[in-house]
């Protein structure tokens, strides 16, 4: 594929010469730190007044109607709004690859917030998973301790042979954790030994084009032991895992630990969990590398709690601190353990480190854990393709990481460090630009391996089949990999029947593989939720903001996500769904709509899980697809995509020419939430909605024109130039009005007024308003929404009055959005308001990242207000800041010299023509009309085949 952006770098033969030498137990130049003894209070969540309380009652009840109802029948509700979060403010750097689960930890050691489920996060920390220190001198001193800041509660029934029986003396005051996504160092400066300096380095694979790696659900902690001291030291490094995927797991009952197979001087414990309610199972490798200087053993079981018999945590921890291995201790064949028992598994790492001298100690923590599941459907995680799908790889994957992780941190040293080191930076700039990539891990990503899922055979109903050899088996005879797997085969044999019995239905789902072309790469499919309280996947309207990242570090994965919804653009499904803002039914997806997200349950099968409004009649989507379509064309210079796409982008701006209600050109807004500020509603012509509309039909032209449709190219740079006169009608003096009503927000400063111009500057285009214009309106937004408010330091609020008070009209007017404020600054520094924009984001930081602020880091949420009271933690919009490197680096664009000559009057005639009857057949039915007329329509339209 032609692209502006290095080729794959899993491609790529890597040798010792192109490896950056990196210093694993030095922090990089630029981190986010906190001493482990830093305790904040928790951040504080919005509440509603009393008058809203009242407005939104009838909202809550249909909402908690619906959360018991799809409760009742197995599946998630989008948001459950009375369901209690563990809040804190102690997040780091997330474990783990894209897309197949994460692990969150926490500066202070835990390991916590748990995402290896779809859907699922189980928030709370287990502390039974730990790093701990054990060292002994000659003189016959002995330190040691859990290399955490926090201890466990002593449980009331506790017998003392728990964890509370481990050494928890940390002394966090002596100890720093730095952050740099994807990898952190923990510095324990004299501790447990006040003359040994421990420094614990953690890495996971997210490595920009390489996507074989970034796929891999692994993490390495290195750890560099520095001996100041005038002897030598003995020192142990505990590495504890729980048999747990988080909550109350761990006591379900039936879990089996056992040794690894020592492979290359890899040795570990293999911890199989026999997973709950329908989940898969997943099976964990803790392990560490011996070396000539490294001894490692491993105690494959003891009982972290419960009255089962066998070794306890206590007896685990006293045979390291007496011994400093496991090689002496006695103990039983694993059997499984029983409900009501939780079981965890050790590995010791022994050595010597001389005076004066400096030594290494390798662990990787693994999982495998193949499949996700959507009711009936199974589909395989892309790092199958490495692994396998059955489930038996994490030692492999373990092992591999022990060797390979060296090369990921010279890749990913490659990739941050002119960043870091450009001194024309901010200090804060570059470490919050990494660090909000925690998303693309903890965001409940799934990558799978773009295969059609696979469905039990009861699926195929009464329909007769024979499971003949599969065309891939035949294919493949010469391929002896799997030859004498029986169970290989006859799995190979069921995908292959049931891929073909589901072809109709697959023809019917978003599935944008089905536009690949042959000899096209199928990536694989990706998901992100849009937070982790708002549950629905890839909504569309914030990835409009948050895509900047995928395009310019896996840009395969965002023409993956974009070939979906291409593909959902043409699919009308009439299922009803009840709208929860007003109660009505209303069919699930139209066709020519853009769907707000591919769903939540059925993910590609049942589209828009978003119930709040019908976002059928959303003004921003048709819109948003449109313009991150062509800026996805001229950034990758993929024309097959484009050729692909073109059918799904002239459909969707056809569908929109129904919002243009007296033919101007200009779409108009109708008087409730219409759009991504769904809790603010717009009436008539508005800056954000139309502006979007104005680049929209100017990207139309451009993707025309790159795929050689000359005269749609003309047709729709014509209805640029109306919608951009109407446009132009918002603009008061010294900014663009927020609509054209006589509302109490019409005159509304609106932070993201410039959406439009911010994607047309980006993709190349032209600009959507005179220059003096946009700089008027940047300066106003500028004095107004971002320095009115604590001084600039919260960063720019969506809404401002002319008179300088926060237009206090709805919940988000009054709110300020992370996303937006770095899509404002990228706004900014693309006009070449660079000191300003800086100055702007600045604010964001302040509120999320920075010491003195509100306790958002590794879980930034789409909001704040003016009380530094938060909603929705854990948001996918914040990635918008990749939008500022983007404007930032200016990357080299595929664009096609526009040529627009004045358009004949026949040849506009025919296009209007064409284009007026395509966008009459999508037309949405009136309220007097019903779903059957538009179906009835469209038949009749193609029986009759109207020459266009």
């Amino acid at each position: 594929m032609e692209n502006g952006f290095k080729e794959t770098i899993e491609n790529q033969p890597t040798t010792n010469s192109d490896l950056l030498e990196v210093d694993c137990g030095k922090p990089a130049s630029l981190t986010w730190q906190r001493q482990l003894n830093c305790i904040r209070k928790p951040p504080a969540s919005f509440g509603a007044s009393f008058k809203e309380i009242i407005h939104l009652a009838p909202l809550g009840f249909r909402l908690w109607r619906y959360t018991k109802e799809e409760e009742a029948l197995g599946r998630t509700p989008i948001f459950d709004v009375f369901k209690k979060h563990l809040l804190t403010c102690d997040h780091g750097v997330p474990l783990g690859g894209i897309g197949a689960g994460s692990i969150g930890r926490g500066y202070r050691g835990e390991f916590q917030r748990f995402k290896l489920f779809p859907k699922v996060c189980e928030e709370g920390p287990i502390l039974a998973n730990q790093f701990s220190a054990f060292v002994s001198r000659p003189n016959g001193q002995k330190y040691s301790t859990v290399l955490c800041a926090r201890s466990p509660e002593v449980p009331k029934e506790s017998t003392g042979l728990g964890i509370e029986s481990w050494d928890w003396n940390l002394k966090g005051e002596k100890c720093t954790y730095h952050a740099l996504f994807p990898r952190s160092w923990t510095i324990y400066e004299g501790q447990p030994d006040p003359e040994l300096r421990i420094s614990c380095r953690q890495i996971s694979p997210f490595i920009p084009h390489n996507y074989k790696q970034s796929s891999l659900p692994v993490s390495v902690f290195t750890f560099t032991l520095t001996n100041t001291g005038s002897t030598s030291a003995d020192v142990t490094l505990l590495f504890t895992w729980a048999n747990s995927v988080g909550g109350i797991s761990g006591f379900s009952g039936d879990h089996f630990n056992s040794k690894m197979k020592t492979e290359d001087g890899v040795r570990g414990v293999l911890l199989q969990h026999k997973t709950a309610n329908g989940k898969p199972p997943l099976t964990f490798a803790i392990a560490a590398k011996e070396t000539s200087e490294v001894h490692v053993s491993e105690c494959p079981c003891f009982l972290i709690s419960g009255n089962s018999r066998g070794i306890s945590a206590k007896d685990m921890w006293n045979e390291i601190k007496k011994h400093g291995s496991f090689d002496n201790f006695g103990y039983e064949e694993c059997s499984p353990s029983e409900p009501g028992s939780s079981i965890g598994a050790a590995v010791a790492a022994s050595l010597t480190v001389p005076s004066s001298s400096v030594r290494t100690v390798t662990f990787s923590l693994g999982w495998d854990c193949p499949e996700v599941r959507f009711g009936d459907k199974t589909y395989y995680k892309h790092y199958t393709k490495y692994y396998g799908t059955l489930g038996e790889a994490a030692a492999n994957i373990a092992h591999d990481a022990i060797y390979e992780h060296s090369t990921w941190e010279s890749q990913i040293e490659s990739w941050q460090r002119p960043i870091l080191e450009d001194k024309r930076l901010p200090d804060w700039y570059p470490v919050t630009l990494f660090n909000e990539l925690y998303y693309l891990n903890a965001g409940g990503t799934i990558w799978t391996d773009g295969s059609p899922p696979m469905q039990s055979l009861a699926s195929l109903g009464d329909r007769k089949f024979s499971l003949d050899k599969s065309r891939s088996h035949s294919d493949n005879a010469t391929d002896t990999a799997n030859q004498g797997d029986i169970a290989i085969e006859i799995l190979e044999r069921m995908t292959s029947k049931l891929e073909k019995a589901h072809i109709p239905l697959m023809s019917n789902a978003a599935f944008g593989t089905r536009l690949l072309q042959d000899g096209e790469e199928n990536i694989g499919q990706f998901l992100y939720l849009e937070g982790s309280e708002y549950l629905m996947w890839n909504t569309y309207d914030v990835h409009f903001y948050s895509s900047f990242a995928l395009l310019m570090l896996f840009p395969k994965l965002e023409l993956s996500i974009q070939r979906d919804f291409a593909a959902a653009v043409m699919m009308h499904d009439p299922s009803k769904m009840e709208i929860m803002s007003d109660g009505k039914w209303v069919p699930r997806k139209v066709l020519g709509a853009v769907p707000h997200d591919v769903g939540l349950n059925d993910p590609w099968f049942e589209v828009n899980a978003y119930n709040l409004f019908n976002t059928d009649n959303w003004k921003d989507l048709n819109s948003k697809f449109v313009l991150q379509v062509y800026r996805d064309i001229v950034a990758t210079g993929d024309k097959t995509f484009a050729q692909a796409v073109w059918p799904s982008v002239y459909t969707a701006m056809a569908f929109m020419d129904q919002y243009d209600s007296d033919g101007d050109g200009m779409i108009e807004n109708q008087g409730f939430p219409d759009q991504t500020y769904d809790a603010w509603p717009v009436t008539g012509v508005s800056a954000y909605s139309g502006g979007l509309w104005v680049a929209a039909l100017q990207a139309a032209s451009s993707i025309a024109c790159q795929i050689g449709d000359n005269a749609s190219a003309a047709y729709f740079h014509m209805k640029y130039q109306k919608a951009k006169s109407v446009y132009g009608k918002l603009w008061n003096g010294s900014y663009f009005n927020y609509d054209n009503s006589d509302s109490s927000s019409s005159r509304c400063i609106l932070a993201d007024q410039l959406a439009g111009q911010w994607y047309a500057r980006a993709s190349g285009l032209m600009p959507i308003a005179d220059d003096d214009k946009v700089r008027s309106a940047l300066k106003k937004i500028y004095n107004f929404n971002v320095l009115k408010v604590k001084e600039g330091m919260r960063g720019a609020v969506n809404g401002m009055l002319p008179d300088g008070r926060v237009d206090m009209s709805a919940l988000q007017s009054r709110e300020t959005w992370a996303g937006v404020t770095y899509a404002l600054a990228a706004t900014m520094i693309q006009e070449g308001m660079v000191e300003m924009a800086f100055k702007t984001a600045a604010g964001a930081y302040e509120a999320a990242w920075s010491q003195e602020g509100l306790g958002y880091s590794f879980q930034t949420p789409e909001a704040w207000n003016t009380d530094d009271q938060f909603r929705s933690l854990c948001y996918m919009r914040p990635l918008a800041i990749w939008g500022m490197q983007w404007a930032l680096t200016k990357p080299k664009l595929f664009t096609e010299e526009m040529k627009h000559g004045v358009i004949n009057d026949s040849l506009y005639h025919k296009q209007h023509l064409g284009f007026s009857k395509v966008a009459h057949l999508l037309k949405l039915p009136s309220k007097e009309e019903t779903s059957k007329t538009f179906l009835q329509s469209v038949t009749e339209f193609i029986c009759r085949r109207v020459p266009i």
